[in-house]
């Protein structure tokens, strides 16, 4: 038996891995601290829902990857602390953040967070961190879902430009 062919938990993570967990966890470290902000700006009842349900999936990961990196000996990155809570009135609407904008950032997030959870479980050679990537990717996917639908339903998606086939059903 080789050094990869136990237990994945007991293997070694090759650099790659690590440098991916790490980055994974800063940048996740960032959404959440902007989500909790944006919660502060968001005035639809329905985006706040999602934003939460972000920052606690965010959490969730957040404390899943953290485990793996002590486990391994390696340092977690900074973390931003939390914001304050804000009242939306006491925000000028100067300096507020749009619904609109809110909902697009958080659709680019979670578009960015499925990338990086796809290459982490291509690089990957421990069964365990490509599984935990994919369990990710899947709730990423999921809430995804979710955002498009309120985008959609509030008007606030921005299409490209939309192709109609002009030759009929052939």
């Amino acid at each position: 038996m080789g050094i990869l062919s136990g237990n994945p938990k007991e293997e070694p993570l090759h650099y790659g891995e690590v440098f991916d967990i790490w980055a994974s966890d800063l940048g996740g470290n960032a959404m959440i601290a902007g989500f909790q902000t944006m919660v502060n700006h968001a005035g639809d009842e329905d985006l706040k829902k999602l934003l939460v349900e972000a920052i606690e999936l965010g959490q969730q990961h957040k404390k899943q990857i953290e485990e793996l990196l002590k486990e391994n000996g390696i340092g977690l990155p900074p973390a931003q602390p939390e914001p304050p809570e804000a009242c939306l009135e006491d925000i000028p609407i100067g300096a507020r953040i749009p619904d609109p904008a809110i909902a697009a950032t958080l659709s680019a997030d979670i578009a960015a967070g499925l990338v990086m959870c796809s290459q982490i479980i291509g690089k990957s050679i421990r069964e365990d961190v490509a599984m935990m990537y994919t369990q990710f990717h899947n709730q990423k996917v999921a809430l995804g879902a979710k955002v498009l639908r309120l985008n959609k339903e509030k008007g606030w998606l921005i299409p490209p430009p939309l192709h109609f086939n002009k030759h009929g059903d052939c």
